[in-house]
Order: C-alpha cells, then structure tokens, then sequence
C-alpha cells in the first residue's frame, strides 16, 4: 500500500492534476488525461509514457 503521505503530494506528471489511488487495480488514476499509472512494490511508476490509457471513460461526466 501506498504511503498516504505520498499521495497527498503525487500529481499527474502531464497535466498536474490531482490523482485518484485505485486500491484494486494498484494503480493512480487521472481523472483529466484519462491515463493510469502502475504501482509496483508499493512505488508508483510515474512516466508518463508507462501510463495506460482509461478506456470505456469520457473526459466529462457532466451530464446534459
């Protein structure tokens, strides 16, 4: 698990925005990029290039 210290400060290294901690998947979410970053042995892999398209997911959730 990952420290909760750390996630208070982590942010999406492509746009800045803050993250979601998926517990399931091990993974951070960016909710703006659509993009999810691995977390392995309890370390987040933040480059962006590792980062694994959210697909299924629309960048607004604002419904009209």
């Amino acid at each position: 698990m990952v420290a909760q210290e750390l996630l208070k400060i982590l942010v999406c290294p492509k746009c800045r925005g803050g993250l979601k901690y998926e517990l399931k998947k091990q993974e951070l979410v960016c909710p703006r990029c659509l993009l999810a970053y691995r977390i392995e042995d309890d370390i987040p892999v933040m480059l962006i290039e590792e980062a694994r398209p959210i697909a299924g997911k629309t960048r607004s959730s604002k419904k009209k």
